[in-house]
């Protein structure tokens, strides 16, 4: 991360993507991480962890969409959803337009991450208090461990890159004891980085681990994020039993609530494989 007097920019693998600031809005660092708030010129707020953006008002709507609506789709029922990171609470918000969940426990290790989205970004908060939402300040990991075997419907894991606190995220223990704590129908959804950049080193590693990890299917989807590296994002869903389908695809024809980039027609389409990506992938 580098910053200048009006700009905002971050590093990666020789590359940059840079915004114009008007200011620093909020800094503090926390017992696992540096948490730091700015006002853009164009993006409006961004919120940077450990150097790295996290998310921005403009574009967050595509990420947390993209991480709640396909996966709750194609559960048959999802009733009972566990969300291990995701601080911000933008995906728990998605999450709970489903009538369908009765229940979404969100549980991430640092409080701060949500308490300063609390006053910099209140409209991803909309639905803390909601009284299907169970808000937890512990290690996503024992949870899940801990967690009994069958009772979740829905586990996603809303993480940040897999270094640091996230790591052990993205490891095949954790997945086993996702798996365990899955029912038969169970799924399985986590952020997967980008397919430009991360392929060898983050999602065929992923794809590998959870095949290790017994879990039957796994289907990547791709969706573009402009302020994350490379600008194409993907999310990689995991079936504990069965293949990755689209289960309830009448509902989302005709959806019961507002979303910006979700939609039937891009469920159908994310999981579209380039060929690079399948080569590398499936090779």
């Amino acid at each position: 991360m580098t910053l200048d007097e009006n700009w905002f920019s971050e590093t990666h693998q020789d590359m940059a993507f840079s915004l114009r600031i008007r200011g620093k809005l909020h800094e503090e660092q926390t017992p696992f991480q540096k948490i730091e708030v700015y006002d853009t010129v164009s993006f409006g707020k961004l919120m940077v962890i450990d150097g790295c953006v996290m998310l921005t008002d403009r574009d967050n709507f595509i990420y947390h969409e993209m991480m709640a609506h396909p996966v709750l789709f194609a559960h048959p029922n999802p009733k009972n959803v566990l969300i291990i990171g995701g601080g911000d609470c933008g995906t728990l918000r998605e999450v709970l337009k489903h009538d369908c969940v009765q229940r979404a426990t969100q549980v991430d290790i640092d409080e701060r991450v949500t308490r300063v989205s609390e006053q910099f970004f209140p409209q991803l908060c909309e639905s803390n208090d909601d009284p299907r939402a169970d808000l937890r300040f512990d290690d996503g990991i024992a949870h899940v461990k801990n967690a009994e075997p069958g009772s979740i419907d829905v586990i996603v894991i809303d993480s940040t890159d897999p270094v640091g606190p996230a790591e052990g995220l993205f490891s095949t223990s954790f997945y086993k004891d996702c798996r365990r704590a899955l029912a038969s129908d169970g799924l399985l959804v986590q952020q997967s980085e980008s397919p430009l950049l991360h392929t060898d080193s983050i999602i065929r590693p992923m794809h590998d681990s959870l095949r290790a990890a017994d879990f039957l299917d796994m289907l990547t989807l791709h969706f573009p994020q402009a302020s994350y590296p490379s600008g194409w994002w993907t999310a990689t869903i995991a079936a504990k039993d069965a293949t990755v389908c689209f289960h309830r695809e009448e509902a989302a024809e005709e959806l019961p609530f507002h979303t910006d980039y979700y939609n039937a027609a891009i469920q159908r389409a994310a999981p579209a494989t380039p060929e690079f990506f399948r080569r590398k992938l499936f090779a």
